[in-house]
């Protein structure tokens, strides 16, 4: 099974999450420091899409100025797309894999797709 993880390597449900990926009986793990890497916003809005999400569900409050920015009530075109200019924006880590895409956290949200 083919795995993707966006993963920040600073956060520590990111790294829990991708600890259980790494154990898990053939799973191929992709990992993208979304930092380094951030997700078009096209990209994002399928990840949110098969999550069963909104974008604004996806948005991470905790240390960013996304309130200050009114995103949280932003339609879901100015949150993608404010996400994928400034990706500290985006609520972590998400794990896609051929059985569904979660926003895990917890971290063992990622047993529902694997």
């Amino acid at each position: 099974m083919k795995a993707t993880i966006w993963h920040n390597p600073a956060c520590g449900t990111s790294r829990k999450t991708l600890a259980i990926l790494e154990e898990t009986r053939g799973a191929e793990v992709t990992v993208v420091e979304y930092l380094k890497h951030p997700p078009s916003a096209e990209k994002l809005a399928q990840l949110y899409r098969d999550a069963g999400l909104t974008p604004q569900q996806g948005l991470r409050l905790r240390g960013t100025d996304a309130e200050e920015r009114g995103l949280p009530d932003a339609d879901d075109a100015t949150v993608l797309a404010a996400m994928a200019a400034d990706s500290r924006l985006l609520e972590r880590p998400l794990v896609e894999t051929d059985k569904g895409v979660r926003l895990c956290r917890p971290q063992d949200k990622v047993h529902e797709i694997l």
